[in-house]
């Protein structure tokens, strides 16, 4: 091994600087940067043992390369320029979960999920001292103390004469830190535990929330050095044992969410071949989740939610989103967690997590105690940490009010502000969200109403594109086929395996992620005339009329249009797009937004909860209350009723209108069954 000798490899970085880095140097000082990008290419392309002296002398090499910089700029008024090394070999390249000891010391490359990350705060770099002897020879040269450990090096006296030394300066930088936690489509299992890592950013390379680059969320790749840093007891002495940290050189984002997924020219033309087909649709249902019976709409649904639509940003800076939600409600055993598992191991990006043991800053983000800075981090929740991708979300049930209307932003503006603590920031969080649940009580009554048993705040209803009810009804011919399908496939385990392998799919679905659909003259007139027509079928008069559909379904019938064409490899959405986006919008709605009493379309009944029929209601009962005021001085239960059953309303009907206008504080009992209208 090259010895490390330090004026040869100044004179070997001055050459290199001046043939390959003269330019970039001057535009560095004469714009005012605090670092130049290097390629640790370039210098290996320039004198190969070069490379393999930073790679073996990491810190001392790159301390010598600064010094040498100063030379090109001595005559000019500015700060150091630090040099970040921007690229290193594959061999460099580790996962988390690989570091060791013996990597101390050393200079590696990691790619990773930015998890948490710290405020920027001040960190002691060097402690200068003077000695008070005259006569020693440290009374006019500074002695500089370095501070590598968590706890700060304090000289007491000076080590050459003994005297006593006085503090004559600080040497502070910026600091902040990151925990790193490893991409979930990189590890050989699934259920292997995400590995995490401390990385530490100074002086240029620190960031505030405001900047997304390094921000929670983010896929990031690392350039540092591995140290190492003593672990406390509870005493609060030194332990034998220690932990791992990444002192940071260069820190940047990967290219693309995307990237890993390597299409060869074979496979791409695989992919046009199959989008070219006519049936391509059916063919990719028949392939999605073999092992699970029928649903083909909501396999047809979740394949559409993958591919996903467009998005866009208009000219007043406002950006619609392109990612469909969908929401799917039924019994126990309808084989909702199964398409949710079969969902997030096509998605190119995923994450799975279950709603009774998630909160509401486990998905979106949080604020946390770091116990590296002792300061306030700001942690990435699922959502966000899904970013460009899928984030499957089982027994949404089962959470709390509180924890899910946390979701509200992450799904309809997909961020997530946070103002906690010292941290204010805005996380993005570009997810798709597929969720399963259960009925209101485990099951659907068969006679009751399901709008009723969904329970779930409109608001966040409001927020899916398509909602599924998937109810199990004994029938003997439907038992008949799942039960023969079920034991067939335990019996041959070749029957669930498919004609497109997963692997091939995924690799479609990324393919299309660069296509921006455009919608056709055609396709936008057959949209707005279905919108326009199914909002006016209402009937007439005074009555308060039903809202069949909002602008948010009209979006969402974009979403799925876009979608559909991406799956076509299409670049235009035509007409044929538009017509089955809402087939398979009314075909949910259908199950869902149908007003019992009236056979209309509302879908106030899922975005409210409350109906035309029942706002009417309230409207007529409220009328029977405002014309007897004025013939009565008191009114009682049963002169309503009385009234109230000349138009047909059951006794039943105005017990319970009467209930909730008390409820809302429209109306007050003053005695039993007496009521009056508050003014």
């Amino acid at each position: 091994m090259e010895t490390f000798d330090s004026k040869t490899l100044m004179k070997k970085f001055h050459l290199f600087f001046e043939e390959y880095k003269k330019s970039d140097i001057r535009k560095a000082v004469n714009e005012g940067y605090e670092a130049l990008l290097v390629s640790f290419f370039d210098i290996s392309e320039y004198d190969i043992s070069l490379g393999d002296t930073i790679l073996t002398y990491p810190e001392d090499s790159l301390r010598l390369m600064e010094e040498t910089l100063k030379h090109f700029y001595e005559d000019v008024q500015t700060k150091p320029l630090r040099v970040r090394l921007t690229s290193l070999p594959s061999t460099e390249k580790l996962m988390i979960r690989n570091i060791r000891s013996e990597h101390l010391g050393k200079l590696v490359m990691i790619e990773g999920l930015v998890r948490r990350k710290t405020d920027v705060r001040p960190k002691l770099k060097h402690l200068e001292y003077l000695c008070t002897n005259p006569a020693c020879s440290y009374s006019e040269e500074k002695l500089r103390v370095p501070q590598n450990e968590d706890k700060a090096r304090v000289l007491k006296a000076c080590p050459k004469c003994k005297s006593g030394v006085e503090l004559v300066n600080k040497d502070l930088v910026d600091s902040q830190n990151l925990v790193m936690e490893e991409i979930p489509e990189q590890l050989e299992n699934s259920s292997d535990q995400p590995k995490r890592m401390n990385v530490v950013l100074q002086n240029d390379l620190v960031s505030p929330f405001k900047d997304s680059k390094t921000n929670p969320g983010s896929r990031v790749y690392v350039i540092g050095i591995v140290k190492e840093i003593p672990i406390k007891t509870t005493s609060g002495s030194d332990s034998t044992n220690f932990d791992l940290l990444i002192d940071c050189n260069f820190i940047d984002l990967t290219e693309d969410d995307y990237s890993e997924i390597k299409i060869s020219k074979e496979e791409e033309k695989q992919i046009k071949e199959l989008a070219a087909k006519d049936d391509v649709v059916d063919i990719l249902v028949k392939n999605m989740a073999p092992s699970i019976y029928g649903h083909n709409r909501i396999k047809e649904a979740v394949l559409l939610q993958l591919f996903g639509g467009s998005g866009a940003l208009k000219g007043d800076g406002i950006k619609t989103r392109g990612d469909i939600h969908i929401l799917l409600i039924g019994d126990p055993g309808a084989a909702k967690s199964q398409l949710l598992k079969s969902a997030s191991k096509i998605a190119p990006k995923s994450m799975f997590v279950s709603g009774k043991s998630a909160t509401g800053t486990g998905l979106t983000a949080s604020v946390v105690k770091d116990d590296f800075t002792r300061g306030w981090a700001l942690e990435a929740g699922a959502i966000v940490l899904a970013n460009g991708g899928l984030c499957a979300i089982d027994e949404l049930d089962k959470m709390s009010d509180e924890d899910t209307s946390a979701m509200h932003e992450a799904l309809e503006q997909q961020t997530i502000s946070v103002a906690k603590a010292n941290i204010r920031a805005t996380l993005r969080c570009e997810t798709t969200v597929l969720g399963a649940a259960n009925p209101k009580f485990g099951r659907f009554d068969p006679y009751g109403d399901i709008s009723k048993q969904i329970n779930f705040p409109p608001a966040l209803l409001s927020r899916f594109d398509l909602i599924f009810i998937l109810r199990d009804i004994p029938d003997k011919k439907k038992d008949d086929l799942i039960a023969d399908h079920i034991l067939q496939t335990h019996r041959d385990k070749s029957k669930t395996v498919t004609e497109i392998k997963p692997d091939f799919l995924k690799k479609y679905i990324a393919y299309t992620k660069s296509i921006k659909p455009v919608l056709t003259l055609d396709a936008i007139e057959k949209i707005k005339e279905f919108y326009v027509s199914i909002r006016n079928v209402a009937g007439d008069g005074e009555d308060v009329k039903s809202v069949p559909i909002t602008a948010r379904q009209l979006e969402a019938i974009v979403r799925l249009s876009e979608a559909y064409a991406k799956m076509k490899l299409d670049k235009r959405v035509s007409v044929e797009y538009a017509q089955k986006a809402i087939d398979l919008l009314l075909y949910c709605l259908q199950k869902i937004g149908v007003d019992p009493k009236t056979g209309q379309m509302d879908i106030d009944r899922i975005t409210s909860g409350v109906t035309a029929s029942t706002r009417n209601l309230y409207k007529t009962v409220q009328q029977i209350i405002d014309r007897l005021e004025t013939q009565k001085p008191e009114i009682n239960f049963e002169d309503i009723c009385d009234e109230a059953e000349k138009i047909n309303i059951a006794r039943a009907e105005v017990q319970k209108t009467l209930d909730k206008l008390k409820q809302e504080g429209i109306i007050f009992e003053p005695r039993k069954n007496i009521y009056k209208k508050l003014l």
